[in-house]
């Protein structure tokens, strides 16, 4: 990093405030907003809540006038109490991205009208619909529910994306619709996540082939699934895809009515490597030298905040600010401290920023995150952490 770094101003407009503290760059963080509009070129972005964890930005992203057709509507939420708990707090569309098996919940929601019409369920199994409406204790009442349809890659025995539904064909599809219809649910949409697309920088050409064939191959079986299912439900409200590193892919099929993205607000290191995109860090993390271990060594506070994900060198914290500095080898980032080469010019007490690897685990980490503006103003805003909410 040189002077010259965005980093400077998060550093000046943050100077008298003691790290540990994540800082999140307002104009950067607009600037990201407006380019995922861009990309989805007028079909609306859905915000995965999952990558946000702060309401304050949840509630910027969706009130933005981004001066573009589609924009940003409604939320992707990862649990069921977290629909609820922003539900209750005034959003109005929110999808789960996977399934809910808690039975509270589950009977919070069957007993409120307004959660009913806003929050719409995910399903892959007919065991869920009997969990469902177990816990519903009721047939008088019609969840929505949403269809996840497997958007992997087959090729022979070889599976490439994530394991997650086990409904693939048209005809999987269609039964599960129809036994939800018959038991008194109504469906109203399809998702299909081309994780193997979104979710794998664009590093090498053997990476790309591989998007390439998947994007063709989910095309054409997303239009056979969506047919099946048409044919018992009608129209669909909701054809889901996508994620922040394949929405020109998710927007090229006339079939898909919105897109999910929310990585690509704080752009964590992760999603440093897509070709379809400029890269544009938010989100940051500082923390302060507590010692000196070596001419060259300086040891940080804390800073062993890992990512989800298979363990490796790229799910860690990564220092930027100042420059060269490194991680240890035989250390890694630790759990109260971290230490870092290439320090020789650091003192006690100067502070170090970091990006970490996805986007928004960090804010399980901190329960406040500073926002500032472009003049260097600064606001402080609770992530849900600092809400007093863990939704696991």
């Amino acid at each position: 990093m040189t002077e010259t770094s965005p980093i400077v101003a998060l550093h000046a407009a943050t100077a008298e405030l003691d790290p540990p503290l994540a800082v999140l760059d307002l104009v950067v963080l607009r600037a990201n907003a407006a380019d995922l509009v861009r990309r989805a070129a007028g079909i609306p972005v859905r915000v995965a809540s999952k990558s946000v964890r702060c309401r304050t930005v949840l509630e910027e992203v969706l009130g933005a006038d981004l001066t573009a057709a589609g924009g940003f509507a409604g939320i992707m939420s990862y649990s069921l109490r977290e629909a609820i708990w922003l539900v209750h707090r005034g959003a109005r569309d929110v999808l789960l991205g996977y399934p809910s098996v808690d039975r509270a919940a589950l009977a919070e929601l069957a007993a409120d009208d307004t959660l009913l019409r806003s929050i719409t369920l995910m399903i892959d199994d007919v065991a869920q619909l009997d969990l469902i409406r177990a816990a519903v204790g009721t047939d008088r009442v019609r969840p929505r529910v949403c269809l996840d349809v497997d958007a992997s890659l087959r090729i022979g025995p070889i599976h490439l994306g994530v394991r997650r539904s086990p409904v693939r064909t048209p005809e999987q599809a269609v039964a599960l619709a129809s036994e939800a219809l018959r038991r008194g649910f109504d469906v109203v949409g399809v998702m299909t996540y081309e994780a193997q697309i979104a979710g794998l920088p664009d590093t090498t050409v053997a990476v790309r082939l591989v998007k390439r064939a998947s994007a063709a191959e989910i095309a054409k079986r997303r239009a056979k699934v969506l047919d099946a299912v048409r044919s018992v439900t009608g129209k669909l409200e909701i054809v889901n895809s996508g994620g922040t590193g394949s929405i020109e892919v998710s927007v090229a099929d006339p079939d898909v009515t919105e897109v999910t993205a929310g990585s690509g607000l704080y752009v964590p290191t992760l999603f440093d490597h897509y070709r379809s995109f400029t890269p544009r860090p938010a989100l940051y993390f500082a923390t302060s030298v507590l010692r000196r271990p070596t001419p060259t060594i300086a040891t940080v506070f804390a800073g062993g905040y890992p990512a989800s994900g298979p363990t490796g060198p790229s799910r860690v914290p990564k220092p930027v600010w100042p420059s060269r500095l490194k991680l240890l080898g035989t250390e890694g980032a630790g759990e109260v401290q971290t230490p870092l080469s290439g320090a020789a010019e650091l003192r006690i007490g100067d502070r170090v920023w970091f990006r970490h690897a996805k986007a928004g685990e960090l804010c399980e980490r901190f329960d406040i995150v500073h926002l500032v503006e472009a003049d260097g103003s600064r606001s402080s805003v609770p992530t849900y952490r600092g809400e007093g909410a863990c939704f696991g």
